[in-house]
C-alpha cells in the first residue's frame, strides 16, 4: 500500500490499484503513521505527497517487496531440485572478459542455476541492488552518500579505444602521424552520453590536451547500437576495448593506434551490507575473483 501511494499520489488511484476500497486504504495509512508516530504523507487539495520519512518507508517497503519475491523464487527453485536463483548486474565494460566467463563456468558447474544477467550503467545498477532486484552489482565505485549500504571490491579496469570500420580512410594513415589533434576534426564520433564514465573521461582528455572538443556526435545510449553505426559510416568509436575486442578479431572494426590519455575509475564488485551471501552468490564471487587475477596477470 505505501509503494502503490507513493507511485500513484492518490489515495483513490491506489485503492483502485490494490482492489481496495478508498476508506480502507485511508484507515490503513492512518493506523501505519499512528504507529510510526510521525506523517509519512503530505496531504494536498489535489493528492498526496511522501514527507521524507514517507519516502524513507516507502524505500524500505519496496525493499521488502522485491526481496521477498527474490526468496520466494529462490525457494520454488531449491524445492524442484535446482541451484536457486542468481541475479547480475554489470556495465558493459567489465561484461565480456570478467561477468560472462564466470557465468559460463557455474553454469556448467550448476546446470540447475538459474541466472539473470543484466547490463547497466553504474547509477542504474546501484539502484537495482538497493531495491534488492540484484544480487550483485559489478560497476564503479558507489557516491559517497551511499558507502555505508554497500562494499566494494575493486577488481579490474577499462582501457579506453579508438575505433572505426575497417577500411577507413583513417586506417591508411601512418601511425606516427595519428593524434587526438588529428582526430578532432574528423567524424563523426561515436560516443556514450555525456554522464557516462567513458564520454567524461575522453572530454577530459580533450582538455588536458587543450583541444576544442570535436562538435560532430553521435551520441549512443546503447553500445549495440555503436557497435553498428562504426561499421556502416565513417564515425570514430570510443568505447572499452573489452566491448570491442571481439568485433577487431572478427575484422569488422579495426583499432587506431592512438593512445588518448581517457583514463577510467576502476570498477569492481558491490555488494549490500551486513546480508549474508548465498551460497550460489559465494561461488560466482570466486570465480570473478580468479577470472580478475588471471587477465591482471595476462592482460
Amino acid at each position: 500500500m505505501l509503494v502503490t501511494l507513493g507511485e500513484t499520489g492518490n489515495v483513490h488511484r491506489a485503492a483502485e490499484t490494490l482492489h481496495l476500497s478508498q476508506p480502507g486504504v485511508t484507515r490503513m495509512l492512518h493506523e501505519i503513521e499512528t504507529m510510526f508516530e510521525c506523517e509519512l504523507f503530505e496531504r494536498l487539495s489535489r493528492g498526496m505527497r511522501p514527507t521524507e520519512l514517507g519516502l524513507e518507508s516507502i524505500r524500505f517497503a519496496r525493499n521488502a517487496i522485491s526481496r521477498l519475491e527474490r526468496f520466494t523464487e529462490n525457494l520454488e527453485s531449491l524445492r524442484d531440485g535446482g541451484f536457486g536463483n542468481l541475479s547480475i548486474g554489470a556495465i558493459m565494460g567489465a561484461a565480456p572478459d570478467l561477468v560472462m566467463q564466470a557465468v559460463a563456468e557455474i553454469k556448467t558447474m550448476h546446470p540447475r542455476l538459474r541466472i539473470r544477467v543484466m547490463g547497466d550503467t553504474t547509477d542504474q545498477l546501484i539502484d537495482l541492488l538497493e531495491r534488492g532486484q540484484i544480487d550483485l552489482a559489478i560497476a564503479r565505485e558507489v557516491p559517497l552518500e551511499k558507502r555505508d549500504l554497500f562494499s566494494f571490491e575493486p577488481i579490474g579496469n577499462e582501457h579506453l579505444c579508438v575505433a572505426v570500420r575497417t577500411g577507413h580512410p583513417l586506417c591508411a594513415v601512418p601511425e606516427q602521424s595519428l593524434s587526438l589533434a588529428m582526430l578532432a576534426s574528423a567524424g563523426p564520433w561515436l560516443l556514450q552520453p555525456s554522464t557516462s564514465p567513458a564520454r567524461l573521461a575522453i572530454e577530459q582528455a580533450f582538455h588536458r590536451a587543450t583541444l576544442s572538443f570535436p562538435m560532430d556526435i553521435i551520441e549512443c545510449g546503447s553500445v549495440f547500437a555503436m557497435l553498428q553505426l562504426v561499421q556502416i559510416t565513417d564515425g570514430i568509436l570510443v568505447l572499452s576495448e573489452a566491448v570491442v575486442s571481439d568485433h577487431i578479431r572478427s575484422g569488422l572494426v579495426a583499432l587506431l593506434p592512438i593512445e588518448t590519455g581517457a583514463a577510467l575509475p576502476p570498477f569492481g564488485m558491490l555488494l549490500r551490507r551486513h546480508e549474508a551471501v548465498s551460497p550460489q552468490l559465494e561461488t560466482f564471487l570466486g570465480l570473478v575473483r580468479q577470472r580478475a587475477k588471471t587477465n591482471a596477470l595476462h592482460p
